[in-house]
């Protein structure tokens, strides 16, 4: 193993009822008022809002609340976000619902301390000094962004989607309630079940130096999320399974895949950012037609560890048959595997390899021959 420092500082409160407590969680953190960020009405629909309302009352937290985030967060509603919070001079952010509202509540808590366009950081033309204190009730296990200081966001005038990292965006306290997830659509949990698995693989696949206890706990977390998107297909308020569910969504992409590993990077959603940036695809749905084509372009470089991954998860012999097996799994639980099930074809190759001009690991020509496989 390399050398490494590790360090989580995120409190995860999970189970039953814990929402019922974000009140409390936040109010121990010297809070007093939030922006409360929301996307769909689901949250509504289900009695979380009014959970969470009559929670900060209790514990006296103000808040100001702000809906309409949708999947793949746009930068134009954090800026209307920003806005509203130094308007209201809140002192925290509070995200209820899934990894595209958290996201956009981290890129908030960044915004709302800086006076210029928060798009700066996302380019790297400033380093993240500060951020408000965010908290969640995470309501779609998929992204990690609960335990993590990453966020995603999709600039929609340039067509970018690039990604922010500091240790002052990970989450003071996530509430995971595996109960608050049973309402996903079948849809999103199929999505979600990629995006966890493409999480760990990314390093597992790509990595100069991957310790065998790493490769473990990785092949871990894919046989779990398996495991569970099939029982969860079939009963969806199955308890068991959606907190196992939900536990290996957070524990893909908390840091703990990654310790002692070094040399590995994201491929894979690096060529999906700029897919759905351009075509507003979900992230998942994006990944597992991406997955793939790009594994069959690139298990030469580490041919080794891709006939471990075919043994560990589908006790099979060769790399190409366990490729073959993950995309017969993606359809069978019904997430696209063709660009085609996105009605693009080869005439939309061009404008992907465009939008993705920035990125030095890629030649045009690999990524041409990347994105055929997925034809």
């Amino acid at each position: 193993m390399e050398n490494f420092s590790f360090c989580n500082p995120t409190q995860i409160e999970f189970g039953r009822d814990k929402e019922k407590n974000i009140g409390k969680y936040i109010s121990q953190n010297g809070v007093k008022k939030v922006l409360l960020v929301y996307g769909s009405k689901r949250v509504i629909e289900d009695g979380l809002f009014d959970v969470v309302i009559k929670s900060l009352k209790e514990n006296g937290v103000d808040f100001i609340a702000f809906g309409g985030v949708v999947s793949n967060p746009i930068l134009g509603t954090i800026k209307n976000a920003i806005k509203i919070a130094k308007d209201e001079k809140v002192d925290g952010v509070l995200s209820l619902g899934g990894g595209s509202v958290l996201d956009s509540s981290k890129a908030i808590a960044v915004g709302t301390l800086y006076d210029s366009d928060v798009w700066d950081f996302f380019l790297g033309k400033e380093q993240i000094k500060k951020a408000l204190p965010i908290f969640d009730i995470i309501t779609l296990a998929a992204t990690g962004s609960e335990m993590n200081g990453y966020a995603v966001v999709t600039n929609e005038k340039t067509k970018q989607k690039f990604s922010i990292w500091s240790p002052l965006i990970y989450p003071k306290v996530s509430v995971i309630n595996p109960e608050l997830q049973k309402s996903v659509s079948k849809e999103y949990l199929v999505y979600s079940a990629t995006d966890i698995i493409a999480h760990t693989i990314e390093g597992y696949f790509t990595a100069k130096i991957q310790p065998k206890y790493m490769s473990r706990q990785v092949e871990n977390i894919i046989k779990t999320v398996m495991e569970t998107t099939e029982i969860l297909i079939k009963n969806p308020d199955d308890y068991s399974a959606r907190g196992e569910f939900a536990w290996a969504a957070t524990n893909a992409l908390n840091g703990t895949t990654t310790v002692g590993t070094s040399g590995f990077s994201f491929p894979n959603h690096l060529i999906e950012h700029a897919l759905s940036a351009l075509y507003n695809v979900p992230h998942g749905a994006g990944l597992s037609v991406v997955i793939p084509a790009w594994a069959k372009w690139y298990y030469k470089q580490n041919e080794a560890q891709f006939i471990r991954f075919a043994k560990e998860i589908f006790g099979k012999n060769t790399a190409l048959e366990g490729i073959e097996e993950l995309e017969n799994w993606f359809n069978k639980i019904g997430t696209p595997t063709r660009l085609k099930d996105f009605c693009l074809d080869k005439a939309n190759i061009s404008d992907i390899i465009e939008n993705l001009s920035y990125q030095q690991d890629f030649s045009k020509e690999d990524l041409e021959n990347i994105l055929i496989n997925a034809l």
